[in-house]
């Protein structure tokens, strides 16, 4: 992937050759194949480029064509190229060699301001259209590449990411409250729910599946494509007919995302999702003589696994299982030892360019993509969206929703069937589906019951931008959510994938590795919500499409497995025995700063600290107290770095 930059200047001014120049310069921290600056009249664009697919190497970015007068710089691959190929009615002889940002300026061409909807992958590009004198641009549906701007009287400016735009004259370094507010109200991983806001004051982002129009200073935004489900479910004759209908799309998706000049990789954990893209991806690959390259990350030798039976913290006999199985791949095991979440701190608010709470799970996300990357991986593929797209089917909010309905005899045949697969008896079962059918119904009358937790915003700055109203009505954990409803919110609302999004877009480019993810394909996400319930819990198996659709293609320990799940994190307390006490000191540092003492909580802080003691047991690893203590520390470096001087 790439990373992409362009000034557009307003008032008949041409734009300042110096500060695209600066802009550039601060994308330089990344690695780059090649890296270009195109200027016009009213326009300039650069392009700091990473070349990932076949038609990408060597193509010169940014783009302009002298037939058209149209300029490109794109930040794309795109998956449906010969679908577009075949709509542009582009010359069989032409189309091997066509990049993918030629083919874009071909679909603005035939559909102007429509052609983003046409379009499936990861991008962001912005055209200049000179005829017109016109700036457009789209992000794509998913969000999978981000792109930020500052606009004023005088100028636009754009950029993959946040830094170069902080490099402008003018704009400074300063948080935008409203997006903190909501970044430390939410107690889940989610960062906020504007999809339009950024971390900092003046700078906005394209949400995800829109597109913008900047012309005569003017900009205007509209969402091109949106996702919802359908009001009548798909229908056919059986159900081999669904599974087939699934694996033709869901193969079609991980073909896509092959194409790459480097070795193809993926993560394997020992779970359904990580499992189905890995054998797909490995039957494909055998077609064509190559070998799919897995990374999967475990926890360090010296750990106790503390936690349930139904939980595993170290997946490995299921991560051989899936080796031995799927067959054409190789496996890494990644343990990690010596590193821990404090280490990385520094480093990720740097590559994130705003705080971030995936903490838990940093040094496996952050070493897998070195790993990959020191093996010569262009493509990465996980299953992040698997969860609502191709592994859905929460059987008990099903259950729930049968007995609401009063269709008793599904629902017994089913509760015998779910009992006999998980060891439990319909004497259990039945209460807590009844307790779950309540909920459902007070969610259904808009009524939602919130639970104590301890909070890590400041009341002042929750009452001052009034961000708990704000969130009362989004599924971040604040309120109890059906996983039914929940499905709904992911895909109708943008902000998790533009949660998603953003981490993928600037991890990615500081290790040259795309990361790609199947599950999230449009075309997957709505085939699996045009399909009934039925074929998502089925004769008593919760996730019951790519458990059938994975026969023959996963081991029956994993694809059959209900009573194991695995679970991540659960080693990130154990990994920092020996950095909590200057995890200690400067979080009571922390506390005592009357700059932190505005935005955070600093008496729950010194609350959930107290609690935890001076050396926290590994099983405080899901405790909402830690997780208090190691955000604001993250927050408070944040907070710092923004306070510093200007680089």
């Amino acid at each position: 992937m790439s990373a992409i930059a362009g000034i557009v200047q307003h008032s008949g001014l041409s734009p300042d050759d110096r500060q695209l120049e600066r802009m550039m310069q601060a994308l330089e921290r990344y690695p780059a194949d090649d890296r270009r600056i195109w200027r016009a009249e009213h326009a300039a664009f650069g392009c700091h480029a990473q070349w990932i697919t076949p038609e990408s190497r060597g193509e010169r970015l940014p783009y302009s064509c002298e037939r058209t007068g149209l300029a490109i710089t794109a930040d794309a691959i795109l998956d449906n190229r010969e679908e577009l190929f075949d709509r542009l009615r582009i010359a069989r002889g032409l189309r091997a060699g066509m990049t993918d940002s030629e083919l874009i300026l071909c679909a603005y061409e035939a559909w102007d301001v429509e052609a983003a909807r046409y379009l499936i992958g990861d991008y962001a590009f912005a055209i200049w259209d000179a005829k017109r004198g016109r700036l457009f641009g789209a992000r794509d549906l998913q969000g999978n590449r981000t792109l930020y701007y500052s606009a004023d009287e005088q100028r636009f400016a754009f950029c993959t990411v946040v830094g170069p735009l902080l490099a402008l004259p003018g704009i400074q370094s300063e948080v935008e409250e409203s997006w903190l507010a909501e970044f430390l109200a939410i107690p889940v991983i989610l960062d906020t729910v504007d999809v339009h806001a950024t971390a900092y004051r003046g700078i906005r982002q394209i949400p995800p599946g829109h597109s913008f129009s900047l012309t005569g200073g003017r900009l205007t935004l509209r969402q091109h494509d949106a996702i919802a489900i359908p009001q009548q479910p798909l229908k056919l004759k059986s159900d081999g007919d669904y599974v087939e209908a699934f694996r033709h799309v869901f193969r079609e998706a991980v073909q896509a995302r092959l194409r790459t000049i480097g070795e193809v990789g993926a993560s394997l954990s020992g779970g359904l999702d990580s499992g189905a893209v890995a054998s797909f991806a490995a039957e494909s690959l055998r077609g064509q003589g190559r070998t799919l390259h897995t990374f999967s990350s475990v926890p360090p030798a010296d750990f106790v696994d503390w936690t349930l039976k139904s939980m595993a913290a170290d997946e490995t006999p299921f991560i051989q299982a899936a080796v031995r199985h799927i067959g054409n791949l190789t496996n890494r095991r990644l343990d990690f030892a010596g590193r821990s979440p404090l280490d990385e701190v520094d480093d990720l608010i740097g590559l994130m360019e705003a705080p971030y709470k995936f903490f838990e799970n940093s040094i496996w996300i952050k070493g897998m993509l070195e790993e990959a990357s020191r093996q010569g991986i262009g493509v990465l593929l996980n299953g992040a969206a698997g969860n609502f797209t191709i592994s859905w089917g929460p059987a008990p909010d099903y259950y729930a929703r049968l007995l609401r309905r009063l269709q008793w005899r599904r629902l017994h045949a089913e509760l015998k069937a779910y009992g006999r697969y998980n060891g439990v008896g319909r004497k259990k079962l039945l209460p807590y589906i009844a307790g779950l059918a309540w909920r459902q119904g007070r969610q259904a009358a808009g009524r939602r019951s919130e639970e104590e937790r301890p909070s890590l915003i400041h009341p002042e700055l929750a009452r001052r931008t009034n961000v708990l109203e704000k969130l009362q009505d989004h599924d971040v954990g604040l309120s109890e959510w059906s996983e039914l409803a929940s499905r709904a919110y992911q895909f109708e609302n943008l902000a998790a994938a533009n949660h998603q999004g953003t981490s993928a877009t600037k991890l990615s480019l500081q290790y040259g590795v795309a990361e790609r993810d199947p599950t999230a394909d449009p075309r997957v996400i709505r085939f699996c919500l045009s399909l009934p319930m039925e074929q998502f819990v089925k004769d008593g198996m919760d996730r019951a499409l790519v458990r059938r659709a994975a026969a023959g293609m996963l081991p029956d320990e994993i694809r059959l497995n209900q009573r194991v799940r695995g679970v991540q994190g659960a080693d990130w307390i154990h990994r920092m025995r020996f950095s909590w006490p200057a995890l200690t000191d400067e979080v009571r540092q922390l506390c005592a700063d009357p700059a932190a003492a505005g935005y955070l909580n600093t008496d729950q802080i010194r609350r959930s600290l107290q609690k935890l003691g001076p050396a926290p047991r590994a099983e405080a690893a899901f405790d909402p107290d830690a997780r208090i203590v190691m955000q604001s520390l993250i927050v408070y470096r944040f907070l710092r770095r923004l306070s510093g001087p200007k680089a």
